[in-house]
């Protein structure tokens, strides 16, 4: 079966005043994926919340970014997924013990996930969801209803290979628009399969379901895999750790070794790279210190 790339379609009914948002990602995905072999249903469950995290980031601006923290008391106890205006995402997620197949309470437990967005100018907002429902999608819609009075509806979908997610969204309704359009929309979403949103085309899929509508398209948007960490990065955030527990580790160690958990990088700081982090604070050196 032919594959149909990476990619975030915006689209719009104007008649009913509801935008949507259909993603596929498959190569980036797989990146996210393979970096650490995980179980079935913890594996398909970040998936998901790349796809969310593509739909609900598709409005962001181009230097901003939303990062999702799932943390939960069952065996998905970790999962962060960040993705940014310029359509790159990454993804990691940390698992305890046996994750056999079920409902979302049963892979994560309880738990909520911590959503951080973050503009092109630096502000940061942040919102809480408590884990809700059976499925990630549910616990996303109920939160942006509550908080933002957005009605949204979610349908997500991930396996080994593709990781995809439709969302609509209902704009405020002027006066002679389409009044009942959301309610039609939505039960026309509600009827798309996993399998439809794992294989078909977006653009095939979109007919299939709104075939009676008008909708606008806008361009399809290229997504990708891209992990923004970084050796200056490691070292501010080793600097942030303090002389003190630097030198202690490297007293332990004898250097220091920060592996990114999203890429696989490995950054090692020896004795010398060390006394350089603090060489303005402390121009003796680590090895001044030592006793």
């Amino acid at each position: 079966m032919a594959r149909h790339g990476d990619r975030l379609l915006r689209f719009l009914f104007e008649e009913a005043d509801v935008r949507g948002v259909l993603v596929r990602l498959e190569q980036s995905w797989r990146t996210v994926a393979e970096r650490r072999p995980l179980p079935a249903p913890a594996r398909d469950l970040l998936g998901e919340l790349c796809a969310a995290g593509m739909l609900l980031s598709s409005s962001l601006k181009q230097h901003g970014s939303l990062t999702f923290q799932l943390t939960g008391d069952g065996p998905a106890q970790l999962l962060v997924v960040e993705c940014t205006g310029e359509r790159t995402l990454r993804g990691m997620a940390r698992i305890e013990g046996e994750v056999t197949p079920g409902p979302l309470s049963r892979v994560a437990g309880t738990g909520q996930v911590v959503i951080t967005a973050e503009t092109d100018q630096g502000e940061r907002y942040q919102g809480i969801a408590p884990l809700a429902g059976d499925d990630l999608a549910t616990t996303l819609e109920e939160h942006l209803q509550r908080s933002e009075q957005l009605a949204t509806r979610l349908w997500l979908a991930a396996d080994g290979k593709t990781a995809a997610g439709l969302m609509l969204q209902r704009m405020p309704v002027h006066s002679g628009q389409d009044q009942d359009g959301w309610s039609r929309l939505t039960q026309l979403g509600a009827t798309v399969t996993r399998k439809e949103l794992l294989e078909l085309d977006p653009s095939r899929l979109l007919r299939r379901l709104f075939h009676e509508e008008t909708v606008r398209l806008f361009d399809p948007e290229p997504v990708r895999f891209h992990c923004g960490c970084s050796h200056e990065r490691v070292t501010r955030m080793l600097q942030g750790l303090g002389y003190a527990e630097v030198s202690r580790i490297i007293e332990a160690d004898n250097a220091i070794e920060v592996t990114c958990e999203f890429c696989g990088q490995n950054y090692r700081f020896n004795r010398l790279d060390a006394e350089r982090l603090f060489a303005p604070v402390t121009p003796e050196g680590l090895s001044s210190t030592r006793h």
